[in-house]
């Protein structure tokens, strides 16, 4: 079945409502810290107060001696008897050497390298228990200078023996020397220096896991808030602990939000894990929030120098892009990819550049390891070239959308000098209908307006385009990945023609519990009520990826299409034999098997009956049951794509932002269910504008010390902070998958920010204010505004 049939079936583009959401709304979903083990106990890590120090001894006998405590594990514990965290992804520098790789060890050994590494696991019987010992230990440290800033990172002290300058890698795409020809042609160049400020991520439900021993089967259990199971087993069991992968069950159950941070394995899984079988019991871990802020992996944290080559009327001739991206104390699991293969290989945008070059150093720093969020290095790619593209537009007294428009792709398939293929994409009718839905007609009058009050009114535009399901694994692994990028689904049709899904992906808000089961009831011509989703447990589904970089329905669903397409294909002989027909003779929709040119047709359910109840059967040409399992590796990666445009209210006086109104237009292929997509960017726009308009984390550059530690100083937004959206769509299907579909879970955070601060900076630039970074809170708004007036 061809995507543009799967799309007109029932139940494709319907917009039915959550299955998951009862659950969840009655309080019956279960999480992690819902799960009570028999023989339970608690784990509490100590943690550095250091952001770089030598670790000199630590005591911890007054600890083991109080009430309820089982042991005080150190990294000397560890030492020796499992390996360190491994990286997923390795990246070549320019100069043909592999990435410095240095120890992660799972308990910090001889050094501490940030604020919040875990130097020991105390196990009690009761929390308050834990928590009591873990204030005993003591741990005897030197201080040594700590490194936060990567523009000094070179000259600071080494955080690793494997890196004596910090350096991680450098790593370069494109071909330098024809930009270089192309710039020193060009009739104008704009050159453009900007931050990604890092962020942290602050999911609802922090990290939390549970590692569990059974001595009669030698086999373990973790459960843990994770968004890719399989690959925690895989990176847990074949490269830190050495165990059979069969000896090890990991189960992900309810996850209240990951956005990339729960995918990583984190220490603490490891730790928990094997911790169990030493003391033959069951340990639980749940962080508290400030925890969270200290040690969950945080996001972007780039520094980058920017340049565009046009000729006399604004075509783009060729691009040169210099970052630098801090990779923190240690190689979280796909951090060298992120500011690499993730980011770079978009920085074709949907633009017509002929040449683009593209350097990046990584730095190792005393922070938190740094590693995807939401969108992985596509934010920071649409980012850097979106405000890049609106300063070219002012440079050349060019609107902010005819500097788009004259250098859009139109042909596709279309070969970016960035290594990627887009396969199909109609950007002049994103940006037509987000024009129209933004009302940029009516705009001046509405700037008049805001003036006539002391105010100043601008608007941003954002046309971004996004990679989602990496793929195909050969290339990828050629690129560097340590694993394959493919995705398993099984279809188990029951004796009475109910459905039992089994998806490598896993939800953890994105509403595949619905989505999926759309999927299915529409190819089978069944009630979306008979079909179940398991994921989450590798006990349970034969293997998968995971969810991430909004891979699920193109990757995990074509799993199950191709699947179906298996069920389809014995269902059909099952029929030919029941109504005494050939096999080609049968045609199979809307539930129903029919013999072409006549009357004749039976159900689904009664072909699903007979598989299981074989008494009318070809059993010397099928074997009974109706049961398929299937793998999907894409031949390449999917594009949504879109514009977005956002209207700001500046107030000069105060400095403050108010964003006035926001349209976004998306391209995502087919869409199965428009309520959940809807959803979907309402979240992600809203996490763009938090990191557009207030977050940012913050560490002391002299010690090292996280000043952004908790709510109070880490700004989120708020349901004022987020506007009323109006949101279209552009449907141009996916060339390459059974769906047509290409992914939503991150356009909103790749496109928002540079469409928020494109907006702030055309509000400011009559008052002569050029750049600003992200943030723009009102206090470095009102500094921008007092600066450029002073000059």
């Amino acid at each position: 079945m061809g995507a543009s049939d799967f799309a007109k079936l029932p139940h494709i583009g319907e917009a039915v409502r959550r299955k998951e959401d009862l659950r969840f709304l009655t309080g019956a979903g279960q999480y992690t810290d819902d799960v009570l083990m028999a023989n339970q106990r608690y784990a509490i890590f100590v943690r550095s107060p250091h952001a770089h120090a030598i670790i000199k001894s630590i005591d911890v006998s007054a600890a083991e001696a109080m009430p309820g405590v089982s042991k005080v594990f150190t990294g000397k514990d560890l030492e020796g008897k499992m390996g360190g965290l491994p990286c997923g992804w390795l990246i070549t520098s320019t100069d043909g050497q592999p990435m410095k790789e240095p120890p992660h060890p799972v308990l910090a050994l001889g050094k501490a390298r940030y604020v919040g590494d875990q130097v020991a696991m105390v196990v009690a019987d009761t929390l308050e228990q834990a928590r009591n010992a873990a204030e005993a230990v003591v741990v005897d440290y030197e201080p040594l200078p700590a490194v936060v800033d990567m523009r000094t990172a070179a000259k600071g002290p080494a955080l690793h023996d494997a890196a004596p300058d910090n350096h991680c890698y450098k790593w370069a795409i494109g071909d330098k020397s024809a930009v270089d020809a192309a710039f020193a042609n060009a009739a104008h160049v704009t050159k453009l220096e900007l931050v990604n400020n890092r962020l942290v991520p602050n999911a609802i439900e922090p990290r939390s896991a549970i590692g569990s021993y059974n001595r009669a089967s030698d086999e373990y259990t973790l459960y843990v808030a994770n968004q890719n199971p399989h690959v925690e087993r895989l990176l847990m069991t074949a490269f830190v602990l050495g165990l059979p992968e069969h000896k090890v069950r990991v189960i992900a159950p309810d996850v209240g939000g990951g956005f990339g941070s729960k995918i990583f394995l984190y220490a603490e899984d490891v730790a928990l894990t094997w911790a169990a079988k030493q003391l033959n019991c069951s340990i639980k871990w749940t962080a508290d929030r400030s925890e969270s802020f200290l040690t969950d992996a945080h996001g972007r944290d780039h520094i980058s120098t920017a340049e565009m080559a046009m000729d006399k009327d604004g075509k783009f001739l060729a691009m040169r892009v210099h970052t630098d991206a801090n990779m923190g104390a240690y190689l979280s699991t796909f951090a060298s990819a992120v500011p690499t293969i993730l980011y770079a290989t978009l920085l074709a945008g949907q633009y017509t550049t002929p040449q683009v070059y593209v350097e990046v150093d990584a730095w190792f720093t005393n922070t938190a390891p740094v590693d995807a969020y939401r969108g992985a290095g596509r934010p920071e790619a649409t980012y850097l070239l979106e405000r890049l593209v609106s300063r070219c537009g002012w440079d050349m007294g060019l609107g902010q959308d005819e500097i788009r428009k004259r250098n859009f792709i139109t042909t596709f398939p279309y070969q970016t000098p960035v290594a990627l293929q887009y396969d199909i994409g109609d950007y002049h009718a994103c940006m037509d209908k987000a024009q129209v839905l933004a009302d940029v007609a009516g705009f001046e009058a509405r700037r008049k307006a805001s003036e006539a009050k002391g105010l100043r009114r601008g608007l941003g535009y954002s046309s971004y385009i996004e990679a989602c399901g990496i793929a195909p694994s050969n290339i990828a692994g050629a690129l560097g990945a340590r694993a394959g990028l493919f995705e398993c689904g099984e279809v188990r049709v029951h004796p009475t023609g109910s459905v039992t899904v089994f998806t490598g992906s896993h939800s953890h808000g994105q509403g595949h519990e619905t989505t999926f089961a759309q999927v299915v009831a529409a190819r089978l011509g069944i009630p979306v009520e008979n079909v179940d989703v398991v994921h989450g447990d590798t006990g349970r589904v034969p293997f998968g990826m995971g969810t991430y970089g909004s891979r699920s329905i193109s990757v995990g669903g074509a799993a199950i299409m191709k699947a179906l397409d298996k069920i389809e294909a014995k269902a059909k002989k099952i029929a030919a034999h029941l109504m005494e027909a050939g096999d080609g003779d049968i045609e199979f929709s809307n539930g129903e098997f029919r013999v072409k040119g006549t009357d004749k047709k039976i159900p689904f359910g009664q072909v699903a009956l007979t598989a299981y109840v074989p008494h009318n059967y070809p059993l010397d040409k099928l074997e009974p049951g109706l049961n398929e399992t299937a793998f999907y590796d894409p031949t390449n990666f999917t594009f949504p794509a879109g514009t977005y445009i956002c209207e700001v209210e500046v107030d000069p006086a105060t400095g403050v932002v108010r964003i006035d109104r926001f349209s976004a237009v998306d391209d995502f292929g087919t869409i199965i269910n428009p309520m959940i997509v809807e959803g979907q960017v309402h979240g992600g726009v809203a996490q763009g504008i938090g990191q557009a308009m207030m977050e940012n984390c913050v560490y002391d550059k002299e010690t090292g010390q996280l000043m952004t530690g908790s709510f109070m100083d880490y700004a989120m937004p708020r349901a004022t902070d987020v506007p009323s959206m109006k949101l279209d769509h552009v449907v141009t299907p996916c060339t390459h998958n059974p769906l047509g579909t290409k992914g939503c879970g991150e356009a909103g955070a790749i496109g928002s920010p540079p469409a928020v601060i494109n907006a702030v900076l055309d509000a400011l630039r009559p008052l002569g204010v050029k750049e600003l970074d992200m943030p723009a809170s009102p206090p470095r708004v009102w500094d921008a505004i007092q600066a450029a007036g002073a000059a």
